[in-house]
């Protein structure tokens, strides 16, 4: 018997199914596709999974613990017991199955059935069809004393975690994503049971996602870009937008060559073009441009997409979105710049601290700090790359990641939660 087998196999053989809660109910039936499994159980719930040999489903069956039993199920003992004791991976019997290919695992097919989907009724004793299992007389007599014995050491009462732990890893992690930030303490011994916590956290999720339907209807991102661009425009800052796409010589004269760890982190085409990983280069080019025609001070922005190869973390993703204010020309003083990030962040209701640090691209800088998240590295110019870009004239500037600033100002514990998401709406997990 393979050490992983299919999720297909292992419903065949427990006859009993595993829910997120915990809870032990009876297999009536199941259907089967290429890619999902839909089961049906005794108490008429229907669930629908992905046909997946690695997956929590397929994991918590090829286990024997559960928190309690399905009243409505109706499970026997006998039943209990086989998925407890899991005596059908006895090695006195042999199990066909149709062979996996490497290329394609989710397409596995049991002997004899079509690739078609097919609806299959789970036995209430599993049965095995003779031209899948060969059984010898004597290891059928080690089975049935092995299954007498198992039924006789294994107690009635359902196998529950850990008490040392309240919840179990699976219940603890479907709590973290219910979560938005710190407003309940999981560690707490006095949290009511799983079940419960967990009904009243999607009940509340779900009446903050209606409320968001029938009022303000704004996502948060959104919302922030253009709160945002309100402030600037209002400063005097003029708003420009620019290419996603950029040429790979604007990184190269940013300093970030192939030598340089950054330039790993960058998404590059086939025509000598990539997906810009910050918006400095563009913004550069208008400095020069609008310097020539604009009056003195130039002060412009932009707010958009950046991509880099980021790894996975609370506080990176590979897409997200930036804004990045500068100031060409006179006033462009540290101070200056502390005061406008100031009224920046106060606008935004962003408590922070002010740091100084170095940068590979632009040496020394300002960065702004909300504990021990990175708001910003904001540069005071002159710097030596300037030359390259045709600026002449002393410049301030910052880069603020608004992801970053969402996840700042409402507490959140994964920055996705404030991205561009299918799973997340404004901080809500949104598979209720």
């Amino acid at each position: 018997m393979a050490d992983r087998p299919t999720l297909e196999r292992l419903v065949k053989l427990n006859d009993v199914w595993l829910s997120r809660k915990d809870v032990l109910h009876g297999i009536k039936k199941y259907d089967v596709s290429s890619r999902k499994i839909r089961i049906h159980t005794d108490c008429g719930e229907v669930i629908t999974v992905n046909n997946s040999r690695r997956s929590a489903s397929a994991r918590s069956l090829r286990n024997s613990k559960y928190r309690k039993v399905c009243k409505l199920c109706k499970l026997s003992d006998e039943r209990i017991n086989r998925f407890v004791a899991k005596d059908f991976y006895d090695p006195g019997i042999t199990y066909v199955e149709a062979p996996v290919k490497k290329s394609a695992p989710k397409k596995v097919l049991k002997k004899g059935m079509a690739e078609a989907s097919t609806v299959q009724t789970a036995p209430v004793a599993a049965e095995t069809p003779q031209k899948a299992v060969s059984i010898a007389p004597q290891a059928a007599a080690q089975t049935t004393q092995t299954v007498s014995q198992s039924t006789q050491s294994t107690s009635k009462e359902p196998v529950s975690v850990s008490a040392k732990e309240k919840f179990s890893p699976s219940q603890r992690k479907r709590l973290e994503a219910l979560l938005i930030s710190d407003e309940i303490n999981l560690d707490d011994p006095n949290l009511p049971p799983f079940e419960e916590l967990e009904a009243e956290m999607v009940s509340k999720r779900k009446a903050e996602l209606v409320d968001i339907y029938e009022n303000s209807r704004e996502h948060m991102l959104a919302k922030l870009e253009r709160d945002i661009s309100a402030f600037l425009i209002s400063k005097g800052f003029i708003e420009i937008k620019s290419s996603i796409l950029i040429p790979e010589e604007y990184i190269i004269r940013m300093g970030i060559d192939k030598d340089v760890e950054l330039s790993k982190q960058v998404f590059r085409t086939d025509d000598g073009k990539c997906l810009r990983p910050m918006l400095a280069p563009v913004l550069y080019n208008y400095l020069h441009r609008f310097g020539k025609v604009m009056p003195d001070p130039l002060r412009i922005f932009e707010i958009g997409p950046c991509y880099r190869k980021e790894s996975d973390g609370s506080s990176h993703l590979e897409e997200f979105t930036m804004v990045n204010f500068c100031q060409m020309g006179e006033g462009c003083t540290r101070e200056n710049l502390v005061q406008l990030i100031d009224e920046f962040l106060t606008y935004l209701g962003i408590s922070y601290e002010i740091e100084g640090d170095e940068c590979m691209v632009y040496g020394a800088t300002v960065d702004v700090m909300h504990g021990d998240l990175e708001l910003s590295s904001a540069v005071v110019g002159p710097v030596p790359m300037d030359m390259d870009w045709g600026i002449d004239k002393p410049w301030i500037g910052a880069g603020f990641g608004l992801e970053r600033l969402l996840k700042a100002k409402y507490n959140f514990k994964n920055i996705k939660r404030g991205s561009r998401s299918e799973f997340y709406y404004n901080g809500i997990y949104t598979n209720l």
